[in-house]
């Protein structure tokens, strides 16, 4: 186990105790910082290491980077580090954004919280320009293709057609549909609680078709769980394998990835936080949903994250240009 210089150990526990980051998101914190402080160490001299060999790289120790160490660092070295990603590591745009902000986060983290630092060299450095990207998502004929692929015949079909359906109609993240508890849902099956990133929770309202898949998968849940001849080992989790344990992400991707196959959707680029996409896209082109109300379904924090979901799809664009009064307006020569 790789021993964690206390100056990023103390910035990485305000993370997830104070700021309740998930442990995911801590570990991706520590990877971006090891990086930097590995190029610095490089870069420096410190160690006969060429800056282009990659696997010595990735091997260095961080163990002498200390107070004194991170004080040193320079805005021209912040600089020529983002220039290595992008020439040596062939990081895209998003990469050394999401790099840049971990540094940030540390170094506001320590000039204006722990105060053992007192200069920040990332201060004045503009993020790497990122093209916003409309998401990928299935269409409305794509999706009711992705329901109808569900054998009806098989041992787990009503599981997994419930998970589809939450998926397509909640627009939750995979680890909220996997967190879901039985507790979380109300007994009258209007409304469920999950948890999003940071621990928040939120309430999602289940329309007919999520109720209607939810009552079908609760009455076979508990045989579900026992086909392995043994208890249901956790006995609140809504979601189970075979084995009576609470699915896993990694159980669910599977049976997301084997679907869109059986419904002629693979190779497309399509998984399951593309049906998280699909059901922000579907709520607002053809419910006309408004964005302020789909940024609390989604559970995101700032309106900006959710105007990502909000592109207008091809036949908004023509309805509005045909829309126009003087549309009609036709002068012949």
């Amino acid at each position: 186990m790789e021993r964690i210089p206390l100056i990023i150990q103390s910035f990485l526990s305000y993370k997830e105790t104070i700021q309740g980051r998930s442990q995911l998101t801590v570990k991706e914190y520590y990877t971006d910082l090891r990086t930097f402080f590995r190029f610095l160490i490089v870069s420096r001299g410190e160690v006969s290491i060429s800056i282009s060999d990659r696997d010595a790289i990735a091997a260095l120790p961080i163990d002498r980077v200390d107070r004194a160490f991170a004080a040193s660092v320079t805005t021209d070295e912040v600089y020529a580090f983002l220039l290595w990603l992008a020439r040596d590591m062939g990081n895209g745009p998003t990469a050394r954004a999401r790099k840049l902000s971990a540094l940030r986060s540390f170094y506001k983290y320590h000039t204006t919280k722990s105060h053992q630092l007192t200069s920040d060299p990332t201060r004045d450095i503009d993020s790497p320009k990122v093209r916003q990207a409309l998401p990928k998502h299935l269409s409305l004929e794509e999706s009711r293709d992705l329901l109808g692929s569900v054998d009806p015949d098989s041992d787990t079909a009503k599981r997994d057609y419930c998970m589809i359906t939450f998926f397509l109609n909640c627009g939750m993240r995979l680890s909220e549909l996997v967190g879901i508890n039985l507790s979380d849902i109300d007994s009258d099956m209007r409304k469920m609680v999950v948890t999003g990133k940071g621990n928040k929770q939120r309430a999602v309202y289940l329309n007919k078709a999520c109720v209607s898949a939810l009552v079908q998968y609760l009455e076979i849940r508990e045989k579900l769980g026992r086909t392995q001849s043994t208890t249901i080992k956790d006995k609140n989790a809504l979601f189970l394998s075979s084995r009576g344990n609470r699915i896993s992400n990694k159980t669910v991707q599977w049976v997301i990835k084997k679907q869109l196959k059986l419904a002629g959707l693979d190779g497309k680029g399509y998984s399951t936080h593309k049906l998280r996409h699909t059901a922000a896209t579907l709520m607002y082109n053809n419910g006309n949903v408004d964005i302020r109300v789909l940024k609390d379904i989604l559970g995101h924090e700032q309106l900006t994250t959710t105007q990502i979901y909000t592109h207008v799809s091809d036949k908004k664009l023509e309805e509005a240009m045909n829309a126009n009064p003087l549309a009609d307006e036709e002068q012949l020569y």
